[in-house]
């Protein structure tokens, strides 16, 4: 068990180096394109299915509430979180609506919309990255593996280099964390 224990913790630590070697540029790009929106007076709306949906929840709650600082409370909503409209959308126009919807109905230009999919080809959030590109939203992919196709859709994509989704899930939520404390540093100090 020790020994499986610490092939799990190198393997974390191998993704986490390829990370800050390959991915450092593209997370501060990430951050400022969210500082600019937020000082501009736009939004953060972000979704993604499964364990991707808990990622997008958490990266909305740090925004609203706070990471570190003390602050005000800034804009961002999870798409994954009300029940009702999940279901109501899913139940008249399938799933792969399910976010596309939520796209037409709260993203406004300049609004910062992030898609999470560990396989980079989530056929709902590419339909709303879609659309969200066609409103004249940002489009920010934290994707894995290759990217798939939604890295040829969206402004930036952020794919960590892994085919392991437990690993690209922890890259996510590292570059999550870092975006949230670069925001506010970027907004509030």
């Amino acid at each position: 068990m020790n020994e499986e224990i610490m092939t799990q913790l190198r393997s974390h630590r191998e993704v986490m180096e390829a990370v800050e070697r390959e991915l450092t540029p593209r997370i501060a790009a990430f951050a400022g394109m969210l500082v600019a929106a937020l000082k501009g007076g736009k939004k953060l709306l972000v979704m993604g299915n499964g364990g991707s949906a808990a990622d997008a929840q958490h990266f909305a709650a740090e925004i609203v509430g706070r990471f570190k600082m003390e602050r005000r409370g800034l804009p961002a909503v999870a798409l994954t979180t009300d029940t009702s409209i999940l279901t109501a959308i899913g139940n008249d126009y399938g799933f792969d609506a399910v976010f596309r919807r939520q796209v037409e109905a709260l993203a406004d230009e300049g609004d910062v919309v992030v898609g999470l999919s560990t396989s980079g080809s989530s056929r709902n959030v590419y339909d709303a990255l879609a659309l969200a590109n066609d409103r004249g939203c940002i489009t920010v992919g934290l994707l894995g593996r290759d990217g798939g196709t939604l890295k040829d859709i969206v402004d930036l994509d952020v794919t960590v280099p892994s085919g392991d989704t437990p690993r690209i899930q922890e890259g996510h939520i590292t570059i999550i964390h870092i975006v949230c404390d670069l925001v506010e540093k970027g907004l509030f100090k």
